[in-house]
């Protein structure tokens, strides 16, 4: 079983930053596929960002391309969404998300304001 427990959210003025925390439980970090998605109001869930175990390789929606950047320390268990120049449209639950194998495992999420 994993457990993750996201932080760092709140509100933040347009073009403001912001950084998103998850912590996993779990001696498997290592090797798990993470990744970030978000889930504005009346809105379904969407992909934001993934890293692979290692963090060699990363992957990005394309809304946030170039703004967002997704880490990961395996040393401390956490991965990280640094969140820059953001925007009124994102706003919404932001939610962390690992893969261990197959079974994908979820975080209670973190909400993300931006106000204009």
């Amino acid at each position: 079983q994993v457990q993750l427990v996201e932080s760092g959210g709140g509100l933040v003025q347009v073009g403001g930053s912001l950084r998103l925390s998850c912590a996993a439980s779990g001696r498997a970090f290592s090797s798990y596929a993470m990744a970030w998605f978000r889930q504005a109001p009346g809105r379904e869930r969407e992909f934001v960002a993934s890293i692979n175990w290692s963090g060699g390789s990363s992957g990005y929606a394309a809304s946030v391309q170039g703004r967002f950047f997704i880490s990961r320390d395996n040393a401390k268990n956490t991965v990280y969404l640094q969140m820059n120049s953001l925007k009124p449209e994102d706003t919404g639950v932001y939610y962390c998300h690992a893969t261990e194998g197959t079974v994908p495992y979820w975080g209670q999420g973190t909400r993300v304001t931006v106000s204009s």
